[in-house]
């Protein structure tokens, strides 16, 4: 079922109550709306927002809903009712419409919504436990903003064209800056929002001027714009630099540690599942532009295989559980941005889906470690196996999944990527992902063994169980960890792409080498050995923050200087200039002025004069 309305007159099909021949985009506007109308109901209604637990259970309840309608909506796009477009005119001149809004219904975009309305579903109910000692108030705020994010990032996933999917992406980026600076009165946490903001939107320069550039080429911002000459590889090439930014890739990965200033969940929803994929969603819808610009592709894939690398490394030696996840979610977008890079979008989509699933779920373990001791230094977690054996099975489970062991999610996911990669000749790349598996199966093992089974921390003995609101969904999350890779049949039929699984070479050597890491990482922290020397000198380098070391250099001895040079340009040459012109008008005002006596012999005095020049200069003419 194809509809497209281009027209700002036009008049959409009906929308409530449904109707059969309008079903998936009234799913669609169920899933996108609803939460809409929740954030502005808690925004606008202060009393209901001061409420807290009546504000939490709505937003909640709105939220399954909205999953709802979009499991429902994925449903018939399985049975083939899509595509669908639907669109008004939203920048309209001289009745020609420059850019419409809308949704648009397909494979990709709806098993996206599911993806996003799932885990944000999961991520309100755990929230109802996870926040209840905060006061109400700050509730109220907490899920107001959580609203609004499912909002922008449903009109994101479903923009049918990339100026949309820009204000979608710039809502989302809103929200991020909010919930990382949620506890106010933390300083930290308002610098983190600060920091973020300021990377994020100096990255998102290059994909307004992308936008602008594409525009201006094509007249158009439609996903498969026809580019030509310079402009195939420079839109794209502008593009990708917004996508750097949010999906946290070297050098622009500075701030997504930092985000984990924010509650948990937020980390779970916003800063693992959904809002920093939405860069590897951007490549993948507007991959007719990519294809355009192989050298690019090429740059993506270094790009991405070194931030999976190079992230893995620092993840080593974080103490912080939130950071150690902060840092592997940076490389597992990477593996996502190498795989598009080599031109296999299959593999990287489908590692953007179970990604979402074991990372939200061991953000979320995480968080029922931190509820239980108070603490998010894995030291204070000792011995949490005794205490919370459910939430600790449930976060070893997302383990398995992240390091990419057979039968978990991830194994199935890892393996695409670098078996399509390996067919692509990427074969350095492909090492560093290899090498990133084995490093990330090490750091996860250490976490592991000293947050779960090692001695018991002061405080530690005292640890509880998190309540069923924070189980339930964990526990969700827990099933699609697991299950989640042997849909890539649906998967793939969902996105027009080829999928056949089989253990292959590299599949198996990179299987054996995450057993060795966790192997490594047990011997490691489970005894005392060789090892400590060599990870006591990496952990003094990384900590020494080489990469931010690098942008305070940058800003310090770079930027600043040139701001001064452009203000003093600006405060003697350009103001001076302007200053001059208008001096020059006063001056010659105040010496004009003197022949305005206000007497009127004087005037009459002119007029004569004035009468005697005209008949002179006429007499010498004559």
């Amino acid at each position: 079922m194809t509809s497209t309305t281009s027209s700002a007159d036009a008049s959409p099909p009906p929308i409530f109550p449904l109707h059969a021949d309008h079903l998936v985009l009234n799913l669609a506007l169920i899933a996108l709306l609803l939460p809409l109308a929740c954030f502005v109901l808690l925004a606008l209604v202060w009393p209901l927002r001061r409420a807290g637990r009546l504000a939490g259970w709505l937003s909640a309840t709105v939220a399954v809903i909205s999953f709802g309608a979009s499991a429902r909506l994925l449903m018939l796009v399985v049975g083939g009712e899509a595509p669908l477009t639907e669109t008004v005119g939203w920048l309209v001149r001289d009745g020609k419409v420059i850019a419409s809004m809308g949704v648009h219904i397909d494979g990709i975009s709806a098993s996206m919504l599911a993806v996003v309305t799932l885990v944000a579903a999961c991520v309100q109910v755990y929230s109802l436990g996870y926040m209840a000692e905060d006061s109400l108030p700050a509730q109220g705020r907490y899920f107001t903003y959580h609203s609004l994010f499912i909002t922008a990032m449903g009109g994101l996933v479903l923009a049918p064209n990339l100026l949309q999917l820009f204000a979608g992406w710039e809502l989302v980026g809103l929200c991020s800056y909010l919930l990382i600076g949620f506890y106010w009165a933390k300083p930290s946490a308002g610098q983190a929002a600060v920091k973020a903001f300021w990377v994020t939107k100096f990255a998102d320069m290059g994909l307004i001027v992308g936008l602008l550039a594409l525009y201006g080429a094509t007249g158009t911002f439609a996903w498969d714009a026809h580019l030509v000459g310079i402009w195939a590889t420079a839109v794209p090439a502008l593009l990708f630099m917004g996508v750097m930014g949010k999906s946290a890739q070297v050098p622009l990965h500075i701030w997504l540690p930092d985000a984990m200033e924010g509650p948990t969940p937020v980390s779970a929803l916003l800063h693992a599942a959904t809002m920093v994929a939405a860069g590897v969603y951007l490549i993948v819808r507007a991959y007719p532009l990519f294809e355009l610009a192989p050298s690019l592709l090429l740059a993506m894939t270094w790009i991405g295989a070194s931030t999976a690398l190079i992230a893995a490394a620092t993840a080593i030696v974080q103490d912080d559980i939130k950071k150690v996840l902060a840092y592997s979610t940076c490389s597992q977008l990477g593996y996502m941005i190498a795989a598009l890079g080599s031109g296999q979008i299959m593999g990287g989509y489908f590692h953007l889906t179970t990604h979402a699933f074991f990372k939200s779920l061991l953000f979320l373990g995480a968080g029922a470690a931190i509820h239980a001791v108070h603490s998010n230094d894995i030291h204070d977690m000792g011995g949490l196996w005794k205490t919370t054996r459910i939430s600790a099975l449930l976060f070893i489970t997302g383990s398995l999944a992240l390091v990419g062991v057979p039968i978990f999610a991830g194994f199935f996911s890892k393996d695409l990527i670098l078996e399509e990669m390996l067919e692509a000749g990427q074969y350095v790349p492909v090492a560093m992902l290899v090498l990133g598996a084995g490093l990330t199966a090490f750091y996860m093992t250490r976490v592991i063994v000293i947050a779960y089974f090692g001695d018991a921390a002061e405080g530690a003995e005292h640890a509880h169980e998190a309540p069923w609101t924070m189980l339930l969904p964990m526990g969700a999350l827990g099933l699609l960890a697991v299950g989640a890779g042997f849909g890539g049949d649906l998967l793939a039929t969902l996105w027009g792409q080829q999928y056949h699984f089989g253990m292959t070479p590299i599949g198996i050597t990179t299987s054996v080498i995450g057993l060795g890491g966790i192997a490594l990482g047990i011997m490691r922290y489970g005894t005392s050995t060789w090892t400590a020397d060599l990870l006591g000198g990496l952990r003094g380098f990384i900590l020494s923050g080489p990469v931010d070391r690098f942008w305070d250099s940058a800003w310090r001895q770079g930027l600043l200087p040139f701001a001064q040079v452009v203000g003093w340009f600006d405060r003697y040459i350009v103001d001076g200039l302007i200053n001059m012109v208008a001096w020059l008008f006063i001056f010659l005002a105040d010496r004009i002025k003197r022949f305005q006596t206000g007497r009127a012999q004087d005037y009459v005095f002119a007029v004569v004069l004035g009468v005697v020049a005209f008949i002179a200069y006429g007499m010498v003419g004559a």
